[in-house]
């Protein structure tokens, strides 16, 4: 909510404008505190150095919109003078600080609260271009920026340091410690091939016995010969419709160039009469996009198609990644599906169930869990990776009147080794059936 409830004075203007939000100042002024505590100051010295930070800057908002600028324009010098000279005037009054030494800071403090600002409006709050998909969010921004948009690898490394330090010192070297990393890259190659029967509510007499292939996780560039196992069962495969489920690249960052080639080889030996389908994963750039259509797959991004036989029609509706970059809009994407008609929705995780269900989706495609990829016998998946209930990890599962299905995958995500648990390329065939109503 704006601090100044939407008030205009005499110049018709903005008293300070949209950007200075309630929630905003009290975080800066707790920001004061903590920042003051770890610094070593008492709890009152950094809540007066936080409160007077965030008065300067109200007052420069308040002097920008009586000199005509749009709130959240950037003014060099305008932005940070106040900002931080009010709280260093009173640091220099507590520890005794010369005039020189307050102006040397004051200046340090403008020309990195400039930086900052720059950074922050012009790559995380603006609209990269025109034809940008997603909605504008700086914290949608900064995720594409760290996973997609930095060429350098050091740098890649620092802000993705969490995945280095977890997925490739310490797992791979635990494993390597056991003596059992060789069998787990083994097991990650045993892929299988997955045959079932759907019987769905509602599905067109026209599409009875309609074949889909689904892959889940394919992190193509994740495991030497991933690709070739893959390829050897789909080849033999001649499918209504091929429905790819997010998470090409193995990494959450870096560079996708070597999936793009194998994923070509692999589009080149599917054969399925309706297309190939795809939505991304938390491991996807939305970059991807145009060099996966060139290869001949549709992406749906929060979006629907329909597919035809004879007089009758399914949809085929598939949304953005709802994990990590969150950016799934079920709405947009039942938009153009009409009430009552047949709908197989496809989500990278499954963790939107609910509102699934609530649209009327009658089939839940899915992926992420690679059912855990590591189990431990008789106990299950060490993590998930995802919020949702873990009776939706792997497998069929019902809610309400829609089924769904969690494929393990095809790849191997973090470490490439897989231990109680197997990759699969899944088949299915819609049957018309009726199910019965599940609890929530």
């Amino acid at each position: 909510m704006p601090l100044d409830r939407g008030l205009r004075l005499w110049d018709e203007r903005p008293f300070l404008g949209n950007h200075k939000t309630i929630r905003g100042i009290i975080a800066a002024i707790l920001t004061g505190i903590v920042a003051g505590l770890l610094l070593g100051f008492s709890w009152w010295e950094g809540l007066c150095t936080g409160l007077l930070s965030t008065l300067g800057d109200l007052l420069s908002s308040f002097i920008k919109r009586r000199s005509g600028c749009q709130s959240g324009c950037i003014v060099p010098g305008l932005d940070q003078i106040f900002e931080g000279a009010f709280p260093f005037l009173f640091l220099s009054a507590r520890f005794s600080l010369s005039v020189s030494k307050v102006v040397i800071l004051v200046i340090i403090f403008c020309v990195f609260a400039y930086i900052g600002s720059w950074f922050f409006k012009k790559l995380l709050s603006e609209r990269p271009h025109n034809h940008y998909p997603r909605k504008n969010s700086p914290l949608i921004r900064f995720r594409e920026i760290k996973s997609c948009q930095i060429p350098y690898s050091y740098l890649d490394r620092i802000l993705n340091f969490e995945n280095a330090i977890y997925y490739h010192f310490l797992m791979k070297n635990t494993f390597k410690l056991l003596g059992i990393y060789n069998q787990g890259i083994h097991n990650a190659l045993q892929l299988r091939m997955n045959y079932f029967e759907l019987p769905l509510y509602k599905l067109p007499s026209s599409f009875e016995n309609y074949t889909i292939l689904f892959l889940a996780d394919l992190h193509l560039d994740g495991l030497d010969g991933i690709t070739e196992c893959i390829q050897k069962l789909v080849q033999p495969l001649k499918v209504d419709l091929c429905i790819l489920g997010g998470d090409y690249r193995m990494k959450t960052y870096g560079s996708y160039q070597k999936m793009l080639l194998r994923m070509g080889k692999l589009a080149d030996t599917i054969q399925s009469k309706d297309g190939i389908y795809a939505v991304l994963g938390n491991h996807d750039c939305i970059e991807m996009i145009p060099e996966l259509e060139k290869r001949g797959i549709s992406v749906l991004l929060n979006e629907s198609e329909p597919i035809k036989r004879i007089n009758s029609r399914i949809w085929i509706a598939g949304i953005d990644d709802p994990h990590y970059y969150q950016c799934h809009d079920l709405d947009q994407a039942f938009s153009d599906v009409p009430d009552g008609e047949f709908c197989i929705f496809v989500s990278h995780s499954p963790e939107v169930y609910q509102e699934a269900a609530a649209r009327g989706a009658n089939l839940y495609l899915c992926g992420h869990t690679h059912a855990g990829q590591i189990q431990i016998p008789h106990i299950g998946p060490v993590f998930t990776h995802s919020k949702s209930p873990r009776r939706f990890c792997y497998g069929q599962w019902k809610y309400r009147d829609m089924i769904g299905y969690t494929s393990s995958g095809a790849g191997v995500s973090g470490v490439p080794v897989r231990f109680c648990t197997t990759g699969e390329v899944v088949h299915i065939t819609l049957k018309n059936g009726l199910i019965t109503q599940a609890k929530d």
